[in-house]
């Protein structure tokens, strides 16, 4: 079993920068894909970026050049780095993570999930 924790949320102006941090504990996740997704009120969950074991990253059209995902096997945790924060950016972020050997953007595939943060960007 795999116990993901988020952090990092919190109410930003557009423009910002914020550092989300999932921390991962019950087995070492090293091996697995890791990614955050995103829901925003009324809408369903979205893909935001995943990191392979290999750190290679994938990440959605909406927010490439803007989010940066990083991991560090030794601590077990995996970061969001999110720059140049747009209102659209609003939405409870989760990490999740898969034992799949492939990368994936769809939330079917991972198998665990953090609670969630929140993140806000004020206008």
């Amino acid at each position: 079993q795999v116990l993901l924790v988020e952090s990092g949320g919190g109410v930003v102006q557009a423009g910002g920068s914020l550092r989300l941090s999932c921390t991962a504990s019950g087995r070492a996740v090293g091996s697995y894909v890791m990614g955050w997704f995103r829901q925003a009120p009324g809408k369903g969950r979205e893909f935001v970026a995943a990191i392979g074991n290999s750190e290679r990253a994938d990440y959605a059209d909406s927010v490439k050049g803007r989010f940066t995902i990083s991991r560090d096997n030794a601590k077990n945790t995996v970061d969001l780095q999110i720059n140049s924060l747009k209102s659209e950016d609003t939405a409870a972020y989760y990490c999740a993570a898969s034992a799949m050997y492939y990368m994936s953007r769809r939330a079917s595939v991972y198998a665990y999930w953090g609670q969630g943060t929140q993140v806000t960007v004020s206008s």
